[in-house]
């Protein structure tokens, strides 16, 4: 099964989160390509310092999804609807549009956008 997973994704896995590491090691994982941005805007603020290979970490085991039209107008769309930050919306419309089954974050605005025959599965809880 493929796992949808948002930044949020990340901080769990090092921080050793049970469900996310479960997730790392046994499913294939796909992201947008936002996430990788603030990925790498974190690691130039210093966060993530017990990860300092992630990016290439990343480069090996994650899928990212390029930005397109209509993930574009299906974001906008979520973010008017749910009032979510630009950002986040444009992680989680690449995520439907992957058509993901579940979905692992630890922000819980993502749960306010349920879409049918999708988990979201907040990590934070």
């Amino acid at each position: 099964m493929t796992a949808g997973v948002d930044t949020g994704f990340f901080f769990a896995l090092e921080e050793q989160h049970p469900i996310a590491l479960k997730v790392w090691e046994e499913q294939e994982i796909v992201t947008s390509v936002i996430v990788l941005y603030e990925i790498e805007k974190k690691l130039l603020g210093g966060r993530l310092s017990r990860w300092p290979t992630i990016m290439a970490d990343l480069r090996l085991a994650v899928s990212a999804i390029d930005l397109g039209e209509e993930i574009a107008k299906l974001a906008a769309r979520l973010s008017h609807k749910h009032g979510l930050p630009g950002l986040d919306s444009l992680i989680l419309a690449t995520l439907l549009e992957a058509r993901v089954k579940r979905i692992y974050t630890t922000d819980a605005h993502f749960e306010l956008c349920q879409a049918k025959g999708v988990e979201i599965i907040n990590l934070a809880r």
